[in-house]
């Protein structure tokens, strides 16, 4: 008899493949939802990690050239349309507004709504920037937060056929409950595999973007205390 268990156990394939084959519809769902949850978070991550690098090396760029003490006019000149980064279109939105105040006049009522004005055009373009920044980010703290949960559904499915294969057999040899169980633990090792590399990627570009977030209110607040003083020195 042990002789029968030990090769019918032997004979059953257990490899990942088959065990997808094998399993009830409602296991293949959850096995299919978090293949692809964890290809769309890893997607994410990729994406992510390109996004930020090349926020900071433009951003270095254009920090040095806003810094050489270059006048901000021929600055937005030589920008043109190259405006590819967060930190690049702030600057150009803030510059459009300025152009267009210097055309108003210099009375102290215009060059007071005129740093309101600009002031609001910095606010809302680096909001927007930041939204844009953030992006698909809740993807990743979705899935990190969710997947867990789903292989659970998996496992605890499996768990139920394990249990119904044995009620139908009358049998608790290890070759009809090992199916059963194999599917189940396969659920569950899915959803930490697409859980935790998006826990990780969430926790790491949450970071980034705070940080990114704190560099480009600074610049903000710096370019437009630079613009509040020009228009200081328009109305002497």
């Amino acid at each position: 008899m042990e002789t029968e268990v030990a090769a019918a156990a032997i004979a059953a394939d257990f490899s990942l493949w088959a065990l997808f084959l094998d399993a009830d519809p409602i296991v293949k769902s959850v096995m299919g939802l978090l293949v692809i949850s964890s290809i769309w978070s890893w997607a994410v991550i990729i994406d992510k990690s390109l996004t930020f690098g090349r926020l900071k090396r433009k951003s270095n760029r254009f920090e040095d050239m806003f810094w050489s003490g270059k006048p901000l006019d021929e600055l937005y000149r030589k920008m043109g349309d190259k405006q590819d980064h967060p930190m690049a279109r702030v600057f150009a939105a803030a510059m459009q507004e300025w152009s267009r105040s210097k055309d108003l006049g210099r009375s102290e009522v215009l060059v007071a709504g005129a740093k309101e004005r600009i002031d609001k055009v910095l606010s809302v373009s680096v909001s927007r920037e930041l939204d844009e920044a953030e992006r698909n980010l809740g993807v990743l703290a979705t899935v990190g937060s969710a997947a867990p949960f789903v292989g659970l559904l998996g496992t605890v499915w499996g768990i139920m056929n394990a249990f119904q294969a044995i009620a139908v057999t009358k049998d608790t040899n290890i070759s009809v409950v090992a199916p059963g169980i194999a599917e189940a633990l396969f659920a569950t090792a899915l959803g930490l595999l697409a859980a935790i590399p998006a826990v990780v990627g969430y926790n790491r570009y949450s970071a980034a973007l705070n940080s990114y977030a704190v560099r480009l209110h600074g610049f903000a607040g710096e370019f437009s205390a630079i613009l509040s003083r020009q228009i200081d020195e328009r109305i002497r």
